[in-house]
């Protein structure tokens, strides 16, 4: 059996002075500080002197090694000693082989598929513990993100697509309808059964009209007798009143 570990660095190859400073702040206060995590490298060491993690590069593998805590693109932190491995160096090397194949540096993602899922996985094939929460966390944290604003973006096109589909079916029920008037077969309206007779075609091309511009509604009693060309019924006036008093003195004379 033999120590695995983990180095970790400060992320400071952006090859800017000023942004570098900025990152190692960010780790001295989210880590040190508040223990919460921050932007880091990391690489495993197991059996030799050398440590293995994964990076980008445009053709083949993302897996490379160095001397333990000596990567120039960054600044080292510190260390830790994940556990032992019951593997042998031969499975090692093994383990190695088949995670070159399968961790491509063009694959290389900063929040899917970085260094840390990289040491990850590999201490997992070894039989030892997986990284501190801190070491990975603000990539874990974005990678969340992207995920739910993925599935609310999926969602808005499913719910973008229903009504678009729902707008097709309802214009085609119109230009039907339509259609119908025109050709001088109007459709039934929703009072045509009423008293067992057909509304006349200039109730329902009034109705087809009134619902294609303020929307379909029930028409009154009185807006239906009045489209089937029945009078309405109109409330008495001035001039009712008038003749029913001339009436009645008429009829009192006599």
């Amino acid at each position: 059996m033999t120590d695995v570990i983990l180095h970790i660095y400060d992320v400071t190859n952006s090859g800017s002075e000023k942004t570098n400073s900025t990152i190692v702040q960010i780790n001295k206060i989210f880590k040190d500080g508040i223990g919460l995590g921050g932007i880091f490298h990391s690489a495993v060491q197991v059996y030799g002197e050398d440590e293995w993690s994964f990076g980008f590069c445009e053709q083949g593998t993302g897996v490379f090694s160095c001397p333990s805590g000596k990567n120039p693109m960054y600044t080292y932190r510190e260390f830790i000693v994940l556990g032992k491995t019951s593997c042998s160096i031969f499975k090692v090397n093994q383990i190695l082989r088949e995670l070159s194949r399968e961790w491509p540096g063009c694959s290389y993602d900063l929040l899917a598929k970085n260094c840390n899922h990289f040491c990850d996985e590999f201490c997992e094939r070894l039989g030892v513990p997986k990284l501190p929460g801190w070491v990975n966390r603000f990539a874990n944290a974005g990678d969340t993100a992207m995920e739910v604003a993925g599935n609310t973006a999926i969602r808005l096109r499913q719910a973008k697509t229903e009504v678009v589909s729902a707008s097709k079916v309802a214009l085609r029920f119109l230009v039907g309808l339509t259609n119908n008037v025109r050709n001088g077969a109007p459709p039934e309206s929703p009072n045509s059964n009423r008293g067992g007779a057909s509304a006349s075609p200039r109730f329902q091309a009034s109705w087809l009209k009134n619902m294609i511009t303020t929307g379909a509604k029930p028409s009154t009693s009185s807006e239906a007798e009045n489209e089937n060309g029945v009078e309405p019924r109109r409330p008495p006036t001035h001039e009712d009143d008038k003749a029913l008093l001339r009436s009645s003195s008429s009829s009192h004379d006599s």
